[in-house]
């Protein structure tokens, strides 16, 4: 009988994870070139940089950890006087040297991952740069639910004032990561951002990882080895 992880075990290894990433998350300096990157290929009319992540997404909000989902962080670089035409659906990835390769999921999808986990309530893992906030903040189990906590309403303008509260509005996860995910269009200018494969296996069994990249009708294809 196959043994399921506890929920416990896998917010201590994604927490441990962020331990690890976190510092290079802070420290990191905007990616100007391909070569910035864990892994990068070059191709006639552009360059591209991979770097894998495993579940977590970086924010401007802090760092979601989307459990069922792996993160690949990709900046695509034209050549001169090039304009490329990119989206996310010509990524795939292919674990093992094994078919057929994962598709990309949309962000809606893994917002609601991370909003609305399982029976099984995969704990919430918030990073920011420095402290590792893990904690299950009581989301609901789905939409409706229940059994939910209330919402906690925010402060009026001139409390919020009163008590040096930050009214800023912070952006909903949905915003968070669809404003991260790789972006579709065309240009001669960097593209960059995460591309998310729905995976619900064991990390552990994961022995090597491509990102490939397939742009159609003809077009250039690459494989990148992510490790």
């Amino acid at each position: 009988m196959r043994k399921l992880q506890s929920p416990y075990t896998q917010s201590v290894r994604c927490a441990a994870f962020l331990l690890l990433v976190l510092p290079l998350i802070a420290a990191d300096a905007p990616r100007s070139k391909a070569s910035d990157y864990q892994a990068h290929i070059a191709l006639p009319t552009m360059e591209i940089g991979a770097e894998f992540l495993l579940h977590s997404i970086p924010t401007d909000q802090g760092v979601y950890v989307a459990p069922d989902y792996l993160v690949v962080d990709v900046g695509v670089f034209p050549a001169a006087h090039e304009t490329v035409k990119m989206n996310s659906g010509q990524f795939r990835l292919r674990i093992n040297h094994k078919t057929p390769e994962l598709s990309t999921d949309s962000p809606g999808s893994v917002a609601a991952d991370i909003k609305y986990p399982d029976w099984e309530t995969h704990p919430t893992v918030v990073g920011q740069a420095g402290p590792v906030i893990l904690s299950d903040p009581g989301n609901p189990r789905f939409p409706g639910d229940p059994n939910a906590p209330p919402p906690i309403a925010p402060p009026l303008p001139k409390e919020a004032e009163r008590h040096g509260i930050d009214t800023e509005i912070r952006k909903t996860i949905d915003q968070s990561v669809g404003n991260a995910a790789f972006p579709d269009g065309s240009g001669n200018k960097p593209m960059k951002g995460f591309l998310y494969f729905h995976f619900r296996g064991k990390t552990k069994s994961i022995k090597s990882l491509e990102l490939v990249y397939d742009a159609g009708d003809g077009g250039p294809k690459a494989t990148i080895s992510l490790f």
